[in-house]
């Protein structure tokens, strides 16, 4: 396996940028004690979110019940002229991709489950299923051909999909592994919630009536330093059935959005009341040529103690335990690049280069 990994510690001040069912800043037991945590699915959205600026014409995925009317319009680009003949043959493309949901009205057409496309895939099917109606509008075999369609749509460009994957029940010829690998971000350190309580003011409440809020409320909080972790299969990133129509310069701008995306991309929870806009303090990339991905968090299995700040005593125990494995294992790192000791885009291109 062909293997990009990035390894990041990331301090962040008061936040609660990944919350749990009650509001709370999500939380985890490693090495004994409590840690602050970030789920994986709330980076891997702020990064997709994040590469969609740096990339839109490769991240152009949505992920959404709202399938109906994406599907109609592009059916009438492929000539499908009537409105209602576009919706009803949408409707019909979009049962087969997800299962149309029985509780929705006809005018408020969506389907039972999330389902992720690219807009390359949206068109592909739209215009096989035009041409189809172009050539015999009554097909006996509609049925047949409409299912065909949909389970051979092809990729093509979608970089988002690659990289973060689907599942699609109910089409699993549509399901794909993710090229990219998240794991879930801890604090290096032992972390508490804390409780901010807070007070509003009735604007036009008179000064002399009473000193009392027109509202008060608590609000959880923590602040850490993150280690944080991401990898890409430059292999399956290649694959026939993720992106390997695209040549390997376009490959590479992936590449590049998702290696800028996954480190300067922030969940956005709370971020105007407790704004937490920060960058990475270190960031170790490495490049193996082959292998398995390996995570350094057991560098932190023993939280780190606070004798002056968290970030510069967790950037030297991932280097301790990083040269440990190392030794220990026999890890074969072919390419290892560091910030801050480089710049980010020499960071980026280091890596990049061994895209394929």
């Amino acid at each position: 396996m062909k293997l990009i990994e990035l390894h990041i510690l990331q301090s962040f001040p008061v936040s609660c940028l990944n919350r749990d069912d009650v509001g709370a800043p999500k939380t985890a037991v490693f090495g004994g004690v409590q840690r602050a945590r970030l789920s994986s699915q709330s980076l891997k959205r702020a990064i997709r979110e994040y590469a969609a600026g740096l990339l839109p014409e490769r991240f152009a995925g949505a992920r959404t019940k709202l399938i109906v009317q994406p599907f109609a319009e592009a059916l009438k680009r492929h000539g499908v002229n009537e409105d209602k003949n576009a919706l009803e043959h949408a409707r019909n493309i979009a049962d087969k991709l997800a299962k149309l949901d029985a509780k929705a009205k006809d005018d408020d057409s969506k389907v039972g489950t999330l389902t992720f496309l690219a807009p390359s895939e949206i068109e592909s099917i739209a215009a096989q299923v035009a041409e189809l109606l172009q050539k015999e509008p009554k097909s006996k075999d509609y049925e047949k051909q409409l299912d065909r369609f949909c389970k051979k749509a092809g990729l093509v460009d979608g970089a988002d999909i690659a990289l973060f994957g689907r599942m699609v029940a109910s089409l699993p010829s549509l399901t794909l592994e993710g090229a990219a690998m998240f794991g879930h971000a801890l604090s290096t350190h032992k972390s508490d919630n804390d409780l901010d309580f807070y007070s509003a003011v009735d604007d036009r409440k008179p000064k002399d009536d009473d000193a009392g809020a027109g509202m008060i409320g608590t609000l959880e909080f923590s602040s850490a330093v993150y280690y944080r972790y991401a990898a890409l299969n430059l292999d399956l990133l290649a694959d026939p059935a993720h992106l390997a129509k695209l040549s390997v310069e376009e490959r590479r701008q992936v590449v590049d959005a998702f290696l800028r995306s996954t480190l300067m991309a922030v969940p956005g929870a709370r971020q105007n009341s407790m704004n937490a806009h920060t960058l990475p303090g270190y960031v170790l990339g490495i490049y193996k040529a082959k292998g398995q991905p390996v995570q350094l968090v057991n560098a932190f299995e023993s939280p780190i103690r606070p004798k002056g700040g968290l970030l510069d005593a967790s950037i030297d125990a991932l280097k301790v335990h990083h040269e440990k494995l190392k030794q220990t294992w026999g890890l074969t790192c072919d390419t290892e690049v560091a910030i801050p000791d480089t710049n980010l885009n020499a960071f980026c291109e280091a890596l990049n280069s061994h895209v394929i």
